[in-house]
């Protein structure tokens, strides 16, 4: 009887054979067979540490991170990329966080302001123009709760004081100013950019200013959903007919408001643990606030999520989950019914970040398909250690895989469908693999809750299932 994990094995040793000895010995480092058990010592992946120089990643800075991760979501907060117009632009509409509001009057989550960093600036610094730059969004808009300085790389090559600046003109304009020391060199990764947002949320906003009038036992947080298409509210709907109080979402469709009142909750809970779990540790040891990670990805892991949430609660909220579960499994068995015949069988490779290479799995899995390969592109040993147990044996574990690891494990392993970023999706395309953007859903969604798994569903279909794969030519292996 084949072994799994030693069928794997080979299969990365091919994949390996094309780099020079220096590199395939590292890079075998980050690609491994799974062992849902832990019992293999060499089956755990090395992580969260530096590129190889001269392989490509596909990661993001830590600006990215701060930027277009945490911070840029919270929409009455305008948020200045300080530095050249670039990294700015490409943050400005790299995500689909969803917000209430009028753009440009008492939200700016989709305005793009910056200071636009010119030569003189590199040579002579840029705190008059960033003072400048604050005095005039505080003029053009007077309802905005909060500025953010986001600052690029530049910013910290010639040691501007950011923080300098930021108190002066808090005190200034009569808002919080916050500076955020996100250079894109910092760290390794986009990750690094994640924790140093949390940690400005820490110091200049959360407990600062605003409170709470009234509190129920029943308020809580929603922590890491950026509200991609839509998102936090299916999740936040779920919450409420559970009978729980949503005091603030961190940070899609967020205020300010909201970050700073959230210590006032009783329970955190997180969906995103890569980009939030600091956060949700500080108000533990700050406040002795608990929190507890859920997955409202497909029908399954919503009702374990939905009873692990209600048990923290008395028996009234219990029960209340209860009947939310069973209202809604009528139509998750009726879209399970349509959908699942179409997709049995069908294989899955993922390759994303956050939190979507494991807490899609389930999702998939309740359309009766099969994920043979995940990684991250900036994951940590403990996302890995979570990773682990909910995948099969012997499938494919990577951790900042290159493009060429991606295409090959792609002609080894034959997936019906892959799931990764949009600098992957043209490969793609061009291999005439079905592809699915799994950072924003491929401009579709909500992909969460109940009223997500249905748009999941149907799209899986649609991408594995489209005609348009059978027109172009796709490569086998060792061609």
């Amino acid at each position: 009887m084949k072994n799994p994990i030693e069928e794997t094995r080979k299969i990365i040793d091919e994949v390996m054979e094309a780099y020079p000895e220096k590199t395939k010995k590292d890079r075998a480092k980050h690609v491994k067979p799974n062992d849902p058990t832990g019992a293999c010592g060499t089956c755990q992946v090395k992580s969260n540490v530096k590129s190889r120089p001269g392989v490509m990643t596909v990661r993001g800075c830590a600006f990215a991170g701060a930027k277009g991760v945490v911070w840029g979501p919270v929409k009455d907060q305008v948020s200045i990329s300080h530095g050249p117009i670039g990294c700015g632009q490409y943050s400005w509409w790299s995500r689909r966080n969803y917000y209430n509001g009028q753009t440009g009057i008492d939200t700016f989550g989709t305005m793009h302001i910056t200071t636009d960093f010119q030569e003189k600036d590199i040579v002579y610094g840029g705190d008059k123009s960033l003072t400048e730059a604050l005095r005039e969004v505080k003029e053009m808009f007077p309802l905005a709760r909060g500025i953010g300085i986001l600052s690029e790389c530049p910013v910290g090559l010639i040691g501007d004081d950011i923080e300098a600046v930021s108190r002066k003109a808090a005190a200034e304009l009569g808002i919080p100013v916050v500076p955020v020391r996100c250079e894109g060199f910092r760290g390794v990764s986009q990750s690094l950019g994640h924790h140093i947002a949390n940690d400005t949320i820490r110091d200049h906003i959360l407990g600062k200013g605003g409170k709470l009038e009234k509190t129920t036992p029943y308020d809580v947080n929603i922590i890491g959903d950026y509200n991609i298409g839509g998102d936090a509210w299916a999740s936040r709907k779920i919450l409420e007919e559970m009978g729980l109080r949503v005091v603030a979402q961190w940070t899609g469709d967020s205020s300010v408001n909201e970050l700073a009142i959230a210590n006032s909750a009783k329970l955190n809970l997180i969906h995103c643990y890569r980009s939030m779990n600091y956060i949700c540790r500080h108000m533990e040891e700050t406040y002795g606030m608990p929190w507890v990670e859920f997955n409202f990805f497909g029908p399954t892991k919503i009702e374990e999520s939905i009873r692990g949430i209600a048990s923290h609660f008395d028996a009234r909220i219990m029960e209340k989950a209860e009947a939310v579960i069973a209202k809604y499994k009528p139509r998750m068995d009726e879209v399970i019914a349509e959908y699942r015949p179409k997709l049995e069988g069908r294989k899955v490779m993922l390759y994303v970040g956050g939190l979507r290479p494991r807490h899609t799995i389930g999702a998939y899995e309740d359309l009766g398909m099969e994920v043979i390969a995940s990684g991250y592109e900036f994951g940590h040993n403990d996302d890995y250690k979570r990773t682990y147990p909910v995948m099969k044996e012997g499938a494919v574990i990577m951790d900042d895989a290159t493009l060429y690891e991606l295409e090959e494990f792609t002609r080894r392993l034959r997936p019906d469908m892959v799931g990764s970023g949009i600098k992957e999706k043209y490969s793609y395309h061009k291999m005439g693999v079905p592809f699915r953007q799994m950072h924003s859903w491929d401009y579709s969604g909500p992909y969460h809750g109940f009223d997500g798994f249905p748009v999941f569903a149907r799209d899986m279909d649609m991408t594995v299932n489209s005609p348009v794969w059978d027109l172009i030519r796709r490569k086998k292996p060792g061609t």
